[in-house]
């Protein structure tokens, strides 16, 4: 999806104008991937701008930080506040995506990062969908999800995403929307940026945490409105078979938000259309970031007063 420009971005405790927030060829993140990011959506309602489960993603944002070494030099708290201050001072009104980042600037070359400087930023932009597709037509990659003992999915590294590219790269070239890993030991693991759900038997199945998986908050909110409809969820291991004769299966994400998964290696899941769980989980996702459901009203950050 191409970004459309704003006036501003946050870098550093400053605003500054979008197209002077740059950084040296030198810096460190670009030589040796030593960065941290996370991807946030904002929902536009009507008359006020909505950023969703905000505290979480800047939590996450902190635990990807401490496990690479790098103090962001703010606290949680004044990032969020600069987050809803960026949205305003650019008069955002509509959907739009946040990139909170934390990186290894310019200072020192080699792959000690403990000396070169961290640095800051945070930007927002109007934005759409992610997977264009109305549902998804993907394909197994033959590349593997990288294990928690190579390189940590849990935690949202620049470097890790290499992975990710390898594989939808060999999606789009193959035809498909989108790639499907396998972890280590050959079960199904996540989408290139995406979570993965099959509904097979009255149940939502996801893969578990270690089958290499970004623990995502879309997930966990496809977990709880789940348990609040009274459908059971297992975590648990999923085969590539069972993925193929599933009833329904999509995507959760920041940007993808709930995705169905329409074919995998040109099999039909399901009727070959978006399933009737997956319709009302994406009805009921919609409601509730855009603040017409006020069971959820805690997850939303309003931007204007």
């Amino acid at each position: 999806m191409s970004i459309k420009e704003v006036d501003f971005i946050w870098k550093n405790g400053e605003i500054v104008k979008w197209d002077k927030a740059k950084i040296h060829i030198l810096s460190h993140v670009i030589h040796y991937g030593t960065g941290v990011f996370e991807g946030i959506r904002g929902y536009w309602s009507g008359d006020n701008l909505y950023v969703f489960r905000l505290e979480e993603h800047i939590n996450r944002l902190f635990e990807s930080s401490e496990l690479y070494f790098m103090d962001p030099g703010y606290t949680k708290k004044e990032l969020s506040e600069a987050t809803v201050e960026l949205l305003r001072e650019n008069n955002i009104e509509s959907d739009c995506y946040i990139r909170p980042l934390v990186y290894r600037g310019y200072g020192k070359i080699g792959l000690n990062p403990l000396e070169a400087p961290v640095e800051t930023a945070i930007i927002g932009f109007p934005f759409g969908k992610y997977i264009e597709a109305e549902g998804a037509r993907c394909c197994v990659s033959s590349w593997r999800r990288i294990p928690t003992d190579v390189l940590p999915p849990e935690s949202k590294a620049c470097g890790n995403y290499i992975n990710s590219v390898l594989a939808k790269v060999e999606a789009v070239k193959n035809g498909f929307d989108e790639a499907i890993f396998l972890d280590h030991d050959g079960y199904v693991s996540e989408g290139s940026g995406e979570n993965l759900f099959i509904v097979k038997d009255d149940l939502v199945i996801t893969p578990p945490t270690y089958s290499s998986i970004l623990i995502g908050i879309t997930r966990d909110t496809v977990m709880r409105l789940c348990y609040d409809m009274e459908v059971k969820v297992q975590e648990r291991p999923i085969t590539r078979t069972e993925l193929i004769h599933a009833e329904e299966a999509f995507f959760s994400g920041t940007a993808a938000e709930i995705t169905p998964i329409v074919e995998v290696d040109h099999h039909k899941i399901g009727d070959g259309d978006t399933g009737e769980f997956t319709k009302k989980l994406m009805d009921s996702f919609q409601e509730i970031v855009r603040g017409k459901i006020s069971n959820y009203k805690d997850w939303l950050t309003p931007v204007y007063d």
